[in-house]
């Protein structure tokens, strides 16, 4: 499981869109990575980011996270 960790690349609330991608203000959320370990609304930390290369998403999240924590204070 992600450990809590105080900063990141970018920190923001997990949200879902209309297709069932989770993603965190612009960025990609990995699929199984939230489905395993986490909820809607939860804050997370980014920890790397990548281009996503998924023709389904990647005009909506060029960038996506694989690495991504629970945040416990805001980024400064």
């Amino acid at each position: 499981m992600p450990k809590e960790t105080k900063a990141g690349l970018y920190q923001g609330t997990i949200e879902k869109d209309a297709n069932g991608n989770y993603f965190c203000g612009p960025y990609l959320l990995d699929y199984q990575t939230v489905e395993a370990y986490f909820k809607l609304g939860d804050r997370v930390s980014l920890k790397s980011i990548i281009k996503n290369t998924s023709r389904k998403s990647m005009e909506t999240y060029p960038e996506k996270s694989m690495k991504f924590s629970f945040a416990t204070e805001n980024h400064n």
